[in-house]
C-alpha cells in the first residue's frame, strides 16, 4: 500500500546527503520529516540555528505523503464550527494563518519549480440533509471574508443538492515540495537523520537530552535506546501527536484514519476538489502523472482502532466511484492518520504553559497542507523571538480551549469504555475465524494470557496485544494490515513493529 505520491517519486536528490553521525548536539531538534517539521527547520536554519531532523521512519512515511494533498480555506465544514465555539475574530485569525501558510508553500513552489494546479473548492451536499451544514459554512466564510459564492449546480457526476464553492484554491503532488525542503536545509548546514526514532527526553542543564533508536536496535528494559544520545537546547515534536505525553495531548484530540484511492477515468475527470459535509464523506480531486490524469477519491474514515472492518466501508466507496465515474480502474490506495483537537482549534506552541524547550505542533484536522505551514510559521517565529498576530488561534494552552471540556470529556470516556472493552471481550473470540486458516488477525485468550495473532502473505505473527503506551488493547485493521489502539491511535505493523504514536516503542513479540 503506497500512495501516488510517494510511487512516482522520482529520484531522490538528497539520498546521499543523510547523516550517519548525529553530531551529539544540535541548537534545535525537529522530531518528524513532514510538512511541519521540515518548513520549521528549514526557516530555523535560515535564521542560523544548528538545526537536526530525526524521522523514525523515512521522509513523508507519515500524513504528509499520504494527504490529498488539498490547498484550501474552504476546508469541509471546519470554519462554521469554529466560529459557533470562538466567534468571527478567532475565526478570521485562524484563517489568517492558514492564508499565510498557504501562501509560502505556494511561493516556495513557484520559486522551485514544483508543478501546483490551480482549482476552485467546493464544500457540498450530496443530499437534502446536508444543505444546512454548507449553508452554515457559506455564512461562516462570508463572515470572515473569503469570496466564496453559493452553487446550485455544478459540473460533476455525483449528486450534488448545492454548496459552496472558493476559486484560486490549489493542489499538488507534496512529495517533490518535502525534497525541496530537505535540499535547501542540507544547504544550509541543516542535518536529517531518518529511520531514527525518539524515545525518550530528560532535562540536561539548560538543555534538553534524547535518547534515540537507529534503525533496528535492541529495546532496554526501560523501553528506551542506548544506541545513540543527543543534546539540545529546543525540541520540536512535528510528529502528528507528540510523542512525550507531558501537556496530555493524547486526551485532548480525537485520531482518525481516513482512505484514498487513485483511478485512471476514461473521459473528463472531476476538475474542482470537491468535499461533502453530509455522510459517507466523499473527497474529490484529480492528479497529474506523467501517463496522464487520475481522479483520486477519499472518504470511509473511521475512529483508529474502533471499526470492526474498514474495508467494508472502503468497497463502498470504490462501488460510488465506478458506478458516477463508469469504466474507472484502480491503480493506488493509501491511508492516513490525522487528529482533531476537542475545541477545533490546532495545537501549536509548547508543550506545557511557560515551557520554551518543548514544542508541539499537532490537531490539523485533515487540513495539514494550511495549517502545517502555518505552524511552522508560528513556532519559527516564537522560537526566535518574534510573534505572529494571528497564532493564537493556534495556542497550545489557551482559554479558548475550555469550549472543548464537553467533547473532551466525552472523547475520553469512550477510551474508558474501550480500555475495559479490550480487555474483557477477547476471551469471547472463540468463534471468530482462525487467521491460520485464512489472511487476518484477531486478539482472543482470558486477559491473563492475551494473544494478537495475525497472518499476511502466508506470513503468521503473534505478538502481545497490549498497547506500549497506557496499556490498551490493540484491534486489527483489515484494510491496512496493522495493529491499532482504540485508545489514542498508536499502530502497530503485523510482527508488532511502531508504525506511529503516541506510544515509542514496538509491540512485545511472542513468534
Amino acid at each position: 500500500m503506497v500512495s501516488l505520491w510517494l510511487d512516482n517519486r522520482g529520484p531522490i536528490p538528497w539520498a546521499d546527503r543523510t547523516s550517519s553521525d548525529l553530531g551529539g548536539s544540535a541548537d534545535v531538534v525537529v522530531v518528524g520529516a513532514g510538512i511541519t517539521g521540515l518548513i520549521t527547520a528549514v526557516l530555523l536554519a535560515r535564521a542560523g540555528k544548528d538545526v537536526l531532523v530525526l524521522e523514525a521512519r523515512t521522509v513523508a512515511a507519515g500524513a504528509s505523503g499520504n494527504t490529498t494533498a488539498k490547498l484550501s480555506l474552504l476546508q469541509s465544514t471546519h470554519l462554521s464550527k469554529i466560529i459557533t465555539r470562538h466567534g468571527k475574530s478567532t475565526a478570521q485569525a485562524y484563517v489568517q494563518g492558514n492564508r499565510e501558510g498557504m501562501d509560502w508553500v505556494l511561493r516556495h513552489c513557484d520559486e522551485h519549480g514544483i508543478d501546483v494546479q490551480r482549482e476552485a473548492a467546493y464544500t457540498y451536499a450530496q443530499s437534502a440533509r446536508g444543505v444546512p451544514s454548507a449553508r452554515a459554512e457559506w455564512l461562516a466564510c462570508s463572515a470572515v471574508g473569503l469570496p466564496v459564492t453559493w452553487e446550485d449546480r455544478a459540473d460533476v457526476p455525483f449528486s450534488f443538492h448545492g454548496g459552496v464553492r472558493l476559486p484560486d484554491q490549489a493542489q499538488f503532488d507534496p512529495v517533490p515540495f518535502l525534497d525541496s525542503l530537505v535540499v535547501e536545509l542540507l544547504d544550509r548546514g541543516g542535518r536529517l537523520a531518518e529511520h531514527t526514532r525518539v524515545r525518550k527526553v530528560t532535562a540536561e542543564g539548560d538543555g534538553l537530552r534524547l535518547y534515540v533508536n537507529r534503525g533496528d536496535g535492541e529495546q532496554t528494559a526501560e523501553g528506551t535506546e542506548a544506541d545513540a544520545e543527543v543534546s539540545a537546547k529546543q525540541l520540536v515534536l512535528a510528529t502528528g501527536i507528540p510523542i512525550l505525553d507531558r501537556g496530555g495531548f493524547f486526551a485532548r484530540l480525537k485520531p482518525s484514519r481516513s482512505y484514498c484511492m487513485a483511478y485512471k477515468v476514461p473521459g473528463t475527470i472531476t476538475r474542482p476538489m470537491m468535499i461533502s459535509t453530509d455522510s459517507p464523506t466523499r473527497s474529490v480531486r484529480y492528479a497529474p502523472t506523467a501517463d496522464g490524469e487520475l481522479l483520486i477519491v477519499g472518504g470511509a474514515g473511521h475512529t483508529v482502532g474502533r471499526k470492526k472492518s474498514p474495508t467494508i466501508a472502503l468497497d463502498e466507496l470504490d462501488q460510488w466511484t465506478r458506478k458516477h465515474y463508469p469504466g474507472a480502474e484502480q491503480t493506488h490506495f493509501w491511508s492516513a492518520q490525522d487528529y482533531t483537537p476537542i475545541d477545533q482549534l490546532p495545537y501549536v506552541g509548547p508543550i506545557l504553559p511557560n515551557n520554551e524547550k518543548i514544542f508541539v505542533a499537532t490537531g490539523f484536522n485533515k487540513w495539514g497542507m494550511t495549517n502545517g505551514p502555518a505552524a511552522a510559521l508560528a513556532l519559527s517565529s516564537r522560537m526566535l523571538g518574534g510573534r505572529m498576530d494571528w497564532a493564537q488561534a493556534f495556542a497550545s494552552w489557551s482559554p479558548h480551549e475550555l469550549s472543548g471540556l464537553t467533547t473532551g470529556l466525552s472523547a475520553n470516556l469512550e477510551v474508558g469504555f474501550n480500555l475495559a472493552k479490550g480487555w474483557v471481550t477477547p476471551a469471547t473470540r472463540i468463534g471468530r475465524r482462525d487467521p491460520k486458516q485464512d489472511e487476518g488477525g484477531v486478539v482472543s485468550g482470558p486477559p491473563w494470557n492475551l494473544q494478537a495473532r495475525c497472518v499476511v502473505d502466508g506470513v503468521e505473527h503473534i505478538v502481545s496485544p497490549v498497547c506500549t503506551h497506557l496499556g490498551g488493547i490493540v484491534n486489527w485493521n483489515d484494510a491496512d494490515k496493522a495493529w491499532e489502539c482504540p485508545l489514542h491511535a498508536s499502530r502497530f505493523a503485523p510482527d508488532g513493529t511502531l508504525l506511529e504514536g503516541p506510544a515509542t516503542t514496538d509491540l512485545t513479540r511472542t513468534k
